[in-house]
Formats: C-alpha cells, sequence, structure tokens
C-alpha cells in the first residue's frame, strides 16, 4: 500500500513576509533555471519532490539554483569542505535586520547610496552580502580570518556584475580582532552583522549533525559528514557561541561612533542573557532583540547601539536620505 502524501503548508510562516523562500521549492523553476540541478531530485518518503540534505553535493546545487534563480548569481562555488549555509535562514536576518533600521528611520529603507554593512565572517559563500545587494542595494564589507575563504568569496564577487562596486572583502590577521584591522581610520559603518560559530567544538559539530540528519529521518553515522559543509573555524571556537558573541559585544565598544548599529545573530537561548548582560555592564544606548524561526527551529537576533536617540537621528540624516 502507498504511503499517503504528507500534506504541507503552503507558506512556511514563521519566515519573514519579505523572504523569498516561505513556499516550498519549486523545483520545476529551479531546474529550468539550473538543469544541473536535475540528476539531485528524487521522491522522498512522503513522495514530494525534494534532495538529499545529507548529501553536500545536492545541498551545494540547491544553492546554486536558489542564488541563480532569485539573487541573479551567474557563478557561485565554494571551496570543498566549506559551509554552505541554508539561503532562507540568511535572509531572514537580512530582512529582519532592515525592519529594525526602518523602525528607526520612519519606516523608510535607508537609501543605498552610503549604506554600508559590515559582515564578519563573510565565508567563502558570501550569502548575505548577495542577499543585501539583492534586496536593498547596500554595499557590504566582508571579513574573514580564512585566506580560502576570501579568495573564494572574492571570485564570486568578481564573476557576478550584479556584486561589482558593492562587495569587497578583507582578511583579518587576527583571529582574536573582530572590528580591529578591518574598519579603516575614518571608515563609517552603518550596521554590523554576524553568523557566529555555534559549537566550542568538532566533536560537538558532529553531534549537531547526527541530531540534524536524525531530525530528517535520514542516517545519522557515528562519523557524519556535515551536510552544510564547514571549516573548524566557520563551526566552532573556544567557548563556543556564547564566548565569542560577548568578545564581540566587548570590542565593540571601542567603534561606538564609527558604527550606528552592530548585531549578531544568537542560536541558543542559553547564550542571549548573556549577552544582555554584557550589553547592559558595557553601556550599550539602545538593545534590542528579534525572533525569528524557521521550522522547527528557533533563533534570534540580538541588536545594538551606542549612540544616543539624538546621535542616531544626525546619523541617519547625514546617511541615510536621498
Amino acid at each position: 500500500m502507498q504511503e499517503k502524501k504528507k500534506v504541507h503548508p503552503l507558506v512556511k510562516s514563521r519566515l519573514h513576509p519579505n523572504n523569498r523562500h516561505r513556499e516550498r521549492y519549486d523545483f520545476r523553476q529551479l531546474t529550468g533555471t539550473l538543469p544541473e540541478l536535475i540528476p539531485f531530485i528524487s521522491k522522498n518518503i512522503y513522495n514530494d519532490e525534494s534532495i538529499d540534505f545529507a548529501d553536500p553535493e545536492a545541498v551545494k546545487m540547491l544553492n546554486k539554483a536558489l542564488l541563480k534563480h532569485y539573487y541573479d548569481l551567474g557563478y557561485w562555488d565554494i571551496p570543498a569542505g566549506y559551509l554552505c549555509p541554508p539561503i532562507p535562514g540568511r535572509a531572514d536576518y537580512i530582512h529582519h535586520i532592515a525592519d529594525l533600521l526602518r523602525s528607526k528611520n520612519f519606516g523608510k529603507t535607508p537609501a543605498s547610496t552610503n549604506f554600508v554593512c559590515f559582515d564578519i565572517g563573510v565565508g567563502a559563500n558570501c550569502v548575505y552580502p548577495v542577499i543585501g545587494v539583492k534586496e536593498y542595494g547596500w554595499s557590504f564589507i566582508g571579513s574573514d580570518i580564512d585566506a580560502v575563504a576570501i579568495e573564494s568569496a572574492r571570485k564570486i564577487i568578481e564573476m557576478n556584475p550584479v556584486l561589482a562596486g558593492k562587495v569587497e572583502v578583507r582578511l583579518q590577521p587576527d583571529p582574536k580582532e573582530t572590528f580591529y584591522r578591518i574598519i579603516q581610520k575614518g571608515e563609517l559603518i552603518d550596521l554590523s552583522i554576524c553568523n557566529p560559530p555555534f559549537h566550542s567544538s568538532m566533536e560537538e559539530a558532529k553531534s549537531g549533525t547526527q541530531r540534524k540528519l536524525k531530525n530528517l529521518k535520514l542516517n545519522a553515522t557515528a562519523n557524519p559528514i556535515l551536510n552544510f559543509g564547514g571549516q573548524s573555524t566557520e563551526l566552532f571556537c573556544e567557548g563556543g557561541e556564547g564566548h565569542f558573541i560577548r568578545e564581540m559585544i566587548r570590542q565593540s565598544r571601542q567603534f561606538a561612533e564609527t558604527c550606528l548599529w552592530f548585531s549578531t545573530l544568537v542560536s541558543k537561548q542559553s547564550n542571549l542573557k548573556s549577552a544582555q548582560a554584557a550589553l547592559e555592564k558595557i553601556g550599550a544606548s539602545e538593545v534590542k532583540t528579534i525572533p525569528m524561526g524557521q521550522g522547527n527551529k528557533s533563533s534570534r537576533i540580538i541588536a545594538w547601539t551606542f549612540q544616543t536617540p539624538e546621535q542616531q537621528k544626525q546619523w541617519m540624516n547625514l546617511r541615510w536620505k536621498e
């Protein structure tokens, strides 16, 4: 007897209303844009068209199709073993943080003429700048401590005219620094974003992948392939996400007049309170927590500024108006 087809909601309601990926993947459209995706598509246990999310090559090819179809990228690739991020979640961060900026600017998206976003840990995939350029016309500076990742991101920029003059990537020579050595003297940053390393060790990262595969009802081996890839610097750091965020907060104080809004993804709810406490201790003028969700996973963005409402107003009048 054939298994009943699972009924899925038409819209992924937990994603931001402006997210292009709220509806289920239309594989007919995606394979029309990128025929190379066709061999990776098969029927899943619910008799729906899908890909094998345990296969890194399938995940990468899906990303290629999404980035070409929705974001006009004629070229996108990453070196073997580097992080292949889920596009819908990355888009959600960009749209939610844009809402925060609009809420400060009388409901208007900041004019893209001067607007600069700093992506801390841009990665080999360069996905946040791609989405930010396409959706809002922002300019980006991306940093990374991995030279191979920087070269990969640079090639993506060079091979896509849509990114020309809008994205620059810089190698961070000191892995302990976040802003220093990247933000140059006299340079103004309107917003910083970050997707910090999630785990505190490779063992923890592998355990997380096993749980993910189990949730997807796929084979969770003792030594799983990380289906979204990832080098050590992308996946974990000493002290994990919580330590990384607290250190970023500490360092951000030195750039209080250089950057208007700082932000980071906080994947673990348990790290939110320590981040809020660190921001209170360091004297942030304003702190915002923005909830996000994708499927069964909940996350949040924490954003902060050291500038007073009057200073914020002056900044926006100077840089965010046409």
